[in-house]
Formats: C-alpha cells, sequence, structure tokens
C-alpha cells in the first residue's frame, strides 16, 4: 500500500504478529533510473524478516533489471504487483492491467525468475472485470513459470475496492488438483471471525492483511490469537492506542523525515480511534498539524480527556 507500508509501520505490525511482511510496491522504472523515492521504499531492517521486496511495471526488461536491483537488497523474496487497480498505474500498463495480457505477464513472470535466486511470489486479482475472471487458468499459468506462492485479492480491477471480495474463485484455485504452490487470499478480511471463516471455507495457505491493518497493527495479534486459541482479545484501549502511534511517529521521523511523516501519517488517524466518540475534532486538528509538538499536545488533550491513564507498553524495538 503506497505511503502506508513504510518500514516504520512494518515493524508495528510485525510486533503485533504478522508472519511476513512485502513492501510498498516500488516501480521498475523508478528503480532503474535511480529514483530517490523507489530506493529508499527497498530499505528493511533485520527485524522485518521474512521480507518480500514488491516490484511493479509494463516492460519486461525493466523488471528483469529491477528485479537484479531488488535483489541486491537482500531480501527473502521478491513479489510481483499485477493487481494494482489505480488508474495511473494501469494506464501505464503496470498493476491490474496485465490481467488483460495474460501472455505478457507470463513473459515477465520467466523473466524475473531466470534473473534472480529469490523465490518470486505474485500479487494479482480475479481478473479484469466480472466478464473476464479467469485466475485459476492464470494461477496454473503463473506457477508454470516459475513462482513459489500467489496472493489474489477477491475482486476484479473493475472494482477497486468497491462492493464485497468474492473468495469463490480463490478457493478454487486452492483446490485445483495441478496447484501445488501456496496460495493466500485477500480481501475484506477486517476481523480474527471473517479470518478464520475465510481459511476454514476456502482451505487457503494463509491470509494477506492490507487496509484493515491501516491504523490498526493490532489486527494480527486478535486473529493469531483466535486461530490458535479461540481467545478473543479486547481492542486496545487509547493509552495503547497513543503509545503505538508516537512510536509510529518517531520511527517514521527518523526513517524519513518530519515533513513526510506529517503528510503520510494523516491516512492513519481514523484507524488508530477508530470507534472513539468525540474522535472527530481531534482528528481535524492532526491532519492539519503541522508541527509534531502540536501532534504530541493534541495527544495529552486526548488523553486527559477520556481520564484514561498512559498505560506501560511493552518496548517496541
Amino acid at each position: 500500500m503506497e505511503d502506508i507500508t513504510d518500514s516504520p509501520f512494518r515493524i508495528l505490525c510485525k510486533h503485533f504478529g504478522a508472519d511476513v511482511l512485502i513492501t510498498e510496491f516500488i516501480s521498475s522504472e523508478g528503480l532503474i533510473r535511480d529514483a530517490w523515492k523507489s530506493r529508499i521504499k527497498m530499505g528493511f531492517g533485520e527485524e522485518e524478516r521474512p521480507i518480500g521486496i514488491q516490484i511493479f511495471g509494463s516492460n519486461v526488461d525493466s523488471m528483469k533489471r529491477a528485479a537484479e536491483m531488488a535483489e541486491a537488497a537482500s531480501p527473502d523474496f521478491l513479489d510481483l504487483n499485477f493487481g494494482c487497480p489505480v488508474r495511473k498505474i494501469v494506464m501505464k500498463g503496470g498493476g491490474a492491467a496485465l490481467l488483460q495480457d495474460v501472455p505478457k505477464m507470463i513473459r515477465m513472470t520467466e523473466a524475473v525468475v531466470r534473473s534472480t535466486r529469490l523465490p518470486v511470489t505474485v500479487k494479482t486479482r480475479l481478473g479484469w472485470d466480472g466478464e473476464h475472471q479467469e485466475i485459476v487458468a492464470v494461477a496454473e499459468k503463473l506457477q508454470d513459470a516459475g513462482i513459489s506462492a500467489i496472493s489474489i485479492h477477491g475482486r476484479t480491477r473493475a472494482q477497486l475496492y468497491g462492493g464485497k471480495a468474492d473468495w469463490t474463485l480463490i478457493g478454487q484455485v486452492k483446490n485445483n488438483h495441478r496447484m501445488h504452490i501456496p496460495v493466500f487470499g485477500n480481501g475484506d478480511v477486517s476481523s480474527p471471525e471473517k479470518a478464520q471463516e475465510m481459511k476454514e471455507r476456502y482451505g487457503v495457505d494463509g491470509i494477506l492483511i492490507g487496509r484493515a491493518a491501516i491504523g490498526n497493527p493490532w489486527i494480527f495479534r486478535e486473529i493469531k490469537a483466535w486461530l490458535s486459541e479461540r481467545k478473543k482479545i479486547p481492542g486496545p484501549l487509547l493509552g495503547e492506542r497513543t503509545a503505538v502511534l508516537r512510536t509510529h511517529i518517531q520511527k517514521s521521523v527518523d526513517y524519513k523525515g518530519e515533513r513526510y511523516t506529517l503528510l503520510e501519517l494523516r491516512k492513519m488517524y481514523g484507524g488508530y480511534f477508530k470507534g472513539y466518540a468525540g474522535f472527530k475534532p481531534y482528528r481535524i486538528r492532526l491532519v492539519t498539524a503541522t508541527d509534531l509538538s502540536v501532534i504530541e499536545s493534541i495527544l495529552c488533550e486526548m488523553e486527559l480527556n477520556v481520564n484514561i491513564a498512559v498505560q506501560s507498553i511493552p518496548s517496541i524495538s
């Protein structure tokens, strides 16, 4: 997720139970042209392993060269994004656009697999639109091209993120007797109960959490406790939320500076304090704040007004 799943956020997700991490998707063209934003997206710490570097693009040779550069950063695997539905990516032939040209998708995958010693995985969707949901056949071809695992979002490109994710075809891919690589499902998993339902109903090898983790790294802790022990963990109190947000802010400042932190965390605040009555005026102030000291004063005010002391939180390294 662009400007969300950077290293500071991934560290928090790992701390709260995420098993595998993947970077923000990185433009192959940006990498081979040595763009600063593309290079910084490849950065990760040892505490984030196992981690995959995710790349996207429309040119086979550029993707091959980008894969070689990504391998030099020593991730645990490479992930090819054939699923991003965003217009600016699709119009340039990247992401989900490859669902309209499956032969090219396969050539690109084969080229990347041949260019690296690392495992290569793919993230994609059910198809381009409701009339072209060909993921069962596409998954077979990607497997034959040499990938080590596939992740499938239960929507078409035409749906973007609207409507309801349909896991039926994800289940068909998993239960296809020709498939022998791990199959992961993605889409609308926003609670421990939903994770259990999708895993048991469709038999997937794992579940990807995306938007549900925005401002909510605790979701991994909650899902793992439910799947392993059927234990329902209550949501974090305000003290834990503000403490973790402070950690997120500091790590982000250390990673990319105050300016980018203030801009990019704006999309996180709603998740951090979802469900708190009276949060709206605080959110408006948080997203318009132009100084970290102002953010801190707002958080302190919130803690005082709801009369919940900041609790002692285990250190997040």
